[in-house]
């Protein structure tokens, strides 16, 4: 009985210091904490990716942008990919918005795209190709917060100065038994007073990518590996086995269901695309003419008869299997159909549309679902008429 009211103790006392007050406990800095992730990093962090070992600002902030809710596997090869093509800061401000969106394609939150396109052309316009050094005029630039200011700095410039991205708050809210949703305002401030109050006087670089590896490769959502975490032992969710209640989850709400038509309009082996607006959902890309659907139960949309005449006399109309795409705030079911015109009319095409070779589709910038559906639809020579 003794050992169990012992092991209570523990807990009670670990959850009275996750009460304190965000602020008195960021007051006072505890070089421990950074000494601990330094030395853990320099011997167990990653230190071959490809955007590390440089101090070129230009691929630290791609990469920054990139990896902004995206996980490193994923952004290897779309990284290398826009070096090949874009090797500086200025290729990429002077490149074609349609090729830059290309090279995003597949990749997801598109207007990271269209906020690094512009940011790349601010740099060169306000600041000579060179990226500011301050973290202060980093965040005023296109698609860069607080946190990816920091980072850029810090490993660029080697800044003293806080991040606090998804990982680094999932290692706190555990550390430090951080009871709330992070994205609550005052949550997150609490834990922004603590970031900066933590901050080592010198070593910040791997400081910085400490903190990243922890939250990436051992204090991972699910399963984490505390055993061979550096800061197990001042942890409060290990302690307290709290691991999995903490960070707290972000409320669940009704995610909306919405449905499409998309038409695959096709003529002598090229399909009608249209560019879709610079803001929303794929903003920017190319994708299929669509319309709005009421509900899952719509067949034929009422108007395909006069989408068909608007481009031509139609050979075959054929449905195509659906397919649903996740989006942050809402899951969107689309219902394509094919439409092979025996004749075309020309000059009508609306100014966003243009007829594309089905052979170039592999290249073309589309969203990664309407992309997928169209290489496997054309892989087949015979349907290249």
């Amino acid at each position: 009985m003794k050992r169990v009211v012992e092991a209570d103790d523990v807990k009670a006392v670990a959850r009275r210091k996750s009460r304190k007050s965000g602020a008195q406990e960021a007051a006072v800095g505890d070089p421990s904490f950074s000494q601990a992730v330094i030395a853990w990093q320099k011997q167990h962090g990653r230190h071959a990716l490809p955007w590390q070992n440089t101090r070129d600002a230009y691929r630290v902030w791609l990469s920054e942008i990139m990896l902004q809710q995206t996980q490193v596997a994923a952004v290897i090869p779309y990284y290398q990919r826009f070096l090949e093509t874009f090797p500086t800061v200025e290729a990429l401000a002077a490149a074609p918005s349609e090729q830059v969106m290309a090279h995003w394609s597949g990749l997801g939150y598109y207007s990271r795209a269209r906020n690094l396109h512009r940011c790349a052309q601010m740099v060169v316009a306000e600041h000579g190709g060179r990226f500011p050094a301050d973290p202060g005029l980093l965040e005023e630039l296109p698609g860069i917060g607080r946190s990816t200011a920091a980072a850029i700095s810090a490993f660029s410039y080697g800044t003293r100065a806080a991040i606090l991205d998804g990982n680094v708050k999932r290692v706190f809210a555990r550390v430090f038994g951080i009871d709330g949703f992070p994205g609550e305002k005052a949550v997150e401030n609490d834990m922004w007073q603590r970031a900066v109050a933590l901050l080592p006087e010198s070593g910040v670089e791997s400081y910085t990518q400490g903190l990243m590896d922890l939250g990436a490769t051992l204090c991972t959502r699910n399963r984490p590996a505390c055993p061979r975490c550096p800061l197990a032992s001042r942890c409060v969710a290990h302690l307290t086995g709290r691991t999995a209640e903490l960070p707290v989850r972000k409320p669940k709400k009704k995610v909306p269901e919405r449905h499409a038509h998309m038409f695959v309009i096709a003529h002598d082996g090229a399909i009608l695309l249209e560019q879709r607006p610079p803001s929303g959902i794929w903003g920017g890309l190319l994708s299929l003419p669509e319309r709005a659907k009421e509900s899952a139960a719509d067949e034929l949309p009422p108007d395909i008869d006069a989408v068909v005449a608007l481009h031509g006399e139609a050979a075959a109309v054929t449905r195509l299997t659906g397919f649903t795409h996740v989006f942050t705030h809402f899951r969107l079911h689309v219902t394509p159909y094919r439409i092979d015109l025996r004749t075309r009319r020309h000059g009508v095409a609306q100014s966003a549309q243009v007829w594309y070779p089905v052979t170039e589709l592999a290249g073309a910038p589309l969203p990664a679902p309407v992309k997928k559906m169209l290489l496997a639809l054309f892989a087949a020579p015979d349907l290249l008429s």
